[in-house]
Formats: structure tokens, C-alpha cells, sequence
């Protein structure tokens, strides 16, 4: 089973809107939160894939409105690979209530991840070069396609141990 990556954080006021719940597109920006923190547990950062010339843009998008949050409720963002190949990855990410992170810590083992869901979806990328141009991640940076698979098979990532 593959586990999800948690990062908490706090709704903020400007992330509501007129309706006193969080805009839908925040949802979307917390997708890519979770995205960050998922890559910078294998221990680099976008940054860092950036200066070297790697962009993992977003090809596809999908996302269920569930529940909204509202301005000063917890939230966990739960990021995981759901596929991985040299040229594309698929994340799937959940939003649900509550901190997570405080009782579980930075991974969960599960299907899905408790408390009320509040959006869930996924996102498909391809592996581009500064130039755009599609590229193979395990010829350009074969120690990350190597975590990127691992995570796919025992869960967690371990390319911060050791």
C-alpha cells in the first residue's frame, strides 16, 4: 500500500471568499503544496529540479468538491505517486479536516486517509527540459526516478535514510 504523504496547514482568511468558505481554486494551489513537500521528502526541492533544467508540469487535472473548509479550520493536504514512469507521474491528492500531521506524522498507511473528505483528485505531468521538450527522468536524474519508483513499491520513499 502506498502511503500519503501529510502536510498541515491553517485556512486563511484571504482563501475565503464572499460565501465564508475557501475558494475552489486554493484547493488547487494546496495540490501543489502537497506536491512540493511530497518531492522534497525525497530530498530535493523543485527548486533544485528547476536550476537543473527539470519541469514537471501539469498535464491533466481532476478534482471532487466534497465538503468546503472554512477560515481558521485545519487541514491536511495528503499527496501520493499513484503511477510513475521515466516520462510522466500521476499524484493523487486529498484534502481532508483536521490535522493529521499532529496524530499520524509525516506518512499514513491507508486506502484513503480518515476524517471528512473535503476534495479529492489528481494530477498527471510529463518530465520537460527548460526548452520544453519531453525528457526521460531516470537517463537525466536517475537517483530521483529511483525514489520516485521505490515510493511506489514500499511506500515510503528512502532516500532520506542513510
Amino acid at each position: 500500500m502506498k502511503a500519503w504523504h501529510l502536510h498541515a496547514l491553517r485556512v486563511r482568511y484571504q482563501e475565503t471568499d464572499r460565501m465564508k468558505v475557501v475558494y475552489h481554486a486554493n484547493y488547487l494551489n494546496w495540490f501543489e503544496i502537497g506536491r512540493t513537500e511530497w518531492v522534497r521528502h525525497l530530498g530535493t526541492s523543485y527548486r533544485d529540479l528547476e536550476q537543473k533544467g527539470l519541469l514537471l508540469p501539469v498535464t491533466h487535472l481532476e478534482a471532487e468538491f466534497l465538503q468546503p473548509a472554512q477560515y481558521d479550520d485545519w487541514i491536511t493536504v495528503c499527496t501520493r505517486v499513484a503511477e510513475a514512469s521515466a516520462l510522466r507521474v500521476r499524484f493523487q491528492s486529498r484534502l481532508v479536516m483536521g490535522n493529521l500531521a499532529a496524530s499520524c506524522g509525516e506518512f499514513l498507511q491507508a486506502e484513503e486517509p480518515p476524517g471528512p473528505m473535503l476534495v479529492a483528485g489528481s494530477t498527471r505531468h510529463v518530465w520537460v527540459n527548460a526548452a520544453w521538450k519531453p525528457i526521460r527522468i531516470d537517463r537525466e536524474a536517475p537517483e530521483l526516478y529511483k525514489a520516485i519508483r521505490q515510493s511506489l513499491i514500499d511506500g515510503e520513499s528512502s532516500a532520506k535514510e542513510g
